[in-house]
């Protein structure tokens, strides 16, 4: 059999790469034979760049020292495609992860957007921007800043770094601003939020990044404020994608699209799809938000009538669509999952496999009636 390994990260427990090679190793340990590929996936958040990377081994790394949210060095990487494109993740650069305490008013995209500058310095002749994971809701102006927009107060000042700085903005001067690499910029993004109003960047996403209700309402104005400034549609869905960097990137002619299907296609995962005969996903939790974009959905969609193997930490919806699923909680216990993913996930390739194994007599096993 050729089977396709495309799962995303197991959200706090392994990385996707690290979850597909664990998938691979217990496919193998029962089927030896198989031609089996990981090609782990992302939706724009967290670990897009390593997920591209393992996909393709050709792509090189350009490592970049930027500031973090905080002002803090943060040490990053650019990866660099054959084709020209360069991908930056948000989450390495500018994400909540790299706060400890959270800055939800004064946090900001500078570290982004000096990542983004080093891409175009190395030549790439388009930009693929994945920009979930944020730690701030600055509108996107520290990473614009960095590519040479000014946001100035009455009296011509910079105003200050993070969403709070942008109570006082006056005005904007995009004149030094760097022109987009000809390829164009691609923003990849899991949500579909505007950039304002009970489904925004604000009111949504800030509360997670350390605002509380003071914070949300200076927030919402200040992206407001923003938003009567900055050429740029607020409604688009994506706007309010990474505290309104979305909003922010439309201003310097970025297109904002659904994550997981542009890493599936960066990655060549359409093809390698095309080739197989089963593909496994999976993700730490399958639920009822897992629909709306997640990785799951994304590579069942693309498979077609290739058949497709769910495995999840967790399962609490239906999984519709998928010939066969596999919880960890219920396959090796949910303690045993936590400590032990890479385990877990061996012992979850293994137990499809042998779901997969010929009766005895038959000379090889049919991919569209797995034995169950």
């Amino acid at each position: 059999m050729r089977v396709v390994v495309a799962p995303d990260s197991f959200k706090g427990t392994i990385a996707a790469p690290e979850a597909a090679a664990a998938i691979v190793r217990g496919w193998l340990d029962v089927r030896p034979a198989d031609d089996v590929r990981a090609m782990p996936m992302a939706d724009g958040g967290e670990g897009t760049l390593d997920a591209l990377a393992t996909s393709l081994p050709e792509a090189v790394r350009l490592p970049v020292v930027v500031p973090g949210p905080d002002d803090r060095p943060v040490t990053a990487a650019v990866l660099l495609l054959p084709d020209g494109t360069a991908v930056v993740e948000l989450a390495a650069t500018s994400g909540i992860t790299l706060l400890d305490p959270l800055r939800p008013l004064t946090a900001h995209t500078r570290g982004f957007g000096a990542a983004i500058r080093a891409a175009l310095d190395a030549g790439a002749t388009r930009l693929l921007l994945a920009i979930g994971g944020s730690a701030s809701t600055d509108g996107g102006t520290g990473a614009l800043r960095e590519l040479g927009a000014r946001f100035l107060a009455a009296d011509g000042s910079p105003v200050a770094d993070g969403g709070a700085g942008l109570a006082a903005l006056d005005r904007v001067d995009l004149r030094g601003l760097a022109a987009p690499p000809p390829g164009g910029v691609r923003v990849l993004t899991d949500v579909t939020s505007p950039l304002l109003g009970p489904e925004g960047a604000a009111a949504v996403f800030a509360p997670q990044k350390g605002a509380d209700a003071a914070d949300v309402a200076l927030l919402e104005a200040a992206l407001a404020r923003l938003a009567r400034l900055l050429p740029g549609d607020a409604a688009a869905p994506g706007a309010g994608a990474a505290g309104g960097t979305g909003f922010g990137l439309l201003a310097w002619g970025a297109v904002l699209e659904p994550g997981a299907p542009a890493v599936a296609a960066v990655s060549g995962l359409p093809e390698a799809v095309r080739a197989a005969d089963l593909v496994i996903t999976g993700e730490g939790r399958f639920d009822g938000q897992s629909a709306r974009g997640k990785v799951p959905t994304a590579v069942r969609d693309l498979a077609g009538a290739v058949p497709v193997a769910l495995v999840a930490g967790a399962i609490t919806a239906a999984p519709e669509g998928y010939r066969t699923a596999v919880s960890l909680a219920e396959l090796v216990g949910r303690e045993r999952s936590f400590a032990d993913p890479a385990g877990a996930l061996r012992a979850a390739g293994a137990a499809l496999a042998a779901r997969f194994l010929p009766a005895s007599g038959d000379s090889a096993p049919d991919a569209a009636d797995p034995r169950m």
